[in-house]
């Protein structure tokens, strides 16, 4: 493994422990199997380290939302499957994207919330995709309730997060509530 990629997968565990905020730039770097200063010969900063974390999350998840397959309905699995198993793979980054955003700073701050409001947009497309008589309220409403129901898994208790089956389990759950819009 490179020492960027160590360097982020423990910047992920310890924002994840501590907090951003509660994480030092010593700490990080001993973890990581460095000192502190060597630490700035791959990043920045903390700064760059917690956006680069972020980049990395929403390239996987946006690639993932572009549609590949003709049936709108098997796509709309094919992305909730893939969220699902992203999430749970992901745990700890997961959490810590949705609680350390407060702590990205300029330009990184604008990127992501860019790429962000092209995510929603794109996933708003593929629920719409499978409602197409629904209204713009009704598809805002099934896709946050569908990222709010995936990305909840960062926060489940490790075992059911590790359920048998998962994916399959919320995909089901989450075409039931979609069907709720098709009738």
């Amino acid at each position: 493994m490179d020492r960027s990629r160590k360097i982020l997968d423990t910047a992920a565990e310890l924002f994840y422990e501590k907090g951003f905020h509660g994480t030092s730039v010593d700490e990080l770097g001993t973890r990581a199997g460095l000192s502190g200063p060597a630490l700035y010969r791959h990043f920045s900063g903390k700064d760059e380290i917690l956006a680069t974390l972020f980049t990395e999350a929403m390239d996987q998840l946006i690639d993932a939302v572009e549609p590949i397959l003709d049936d709108p309905a098997r796509d709309f699995e094919r992305l909730v499957r893939h969220h699902v198993e992203f999430a749970a793979r992901h745990r700890h980054l997961v959490n810590v994207t949705q609680r350390e955003d407060r702590s990205l700073v300029d330009p990184w701050l604008r990127s992501v919330n860019r790429r962000r409001k092209e995510y929603v947009r794109a996933w708003e497309a593929a629920v719409g995709r499978c409602l197409p008589s629904a209204t713009d309220a009704e598809i805002a409403v099934a896709t946050q309730t569908c990222l709010g129901t995936i990305f909840s898994i960062a926060y489940w208790p490790t075992k059911v997060s590790r359920t048998a089956g998962l994916a399959d389990l919320i995909v089901g759950l989450i075409d039931e509530g979609i069907d709720t819009l098709r009738r």
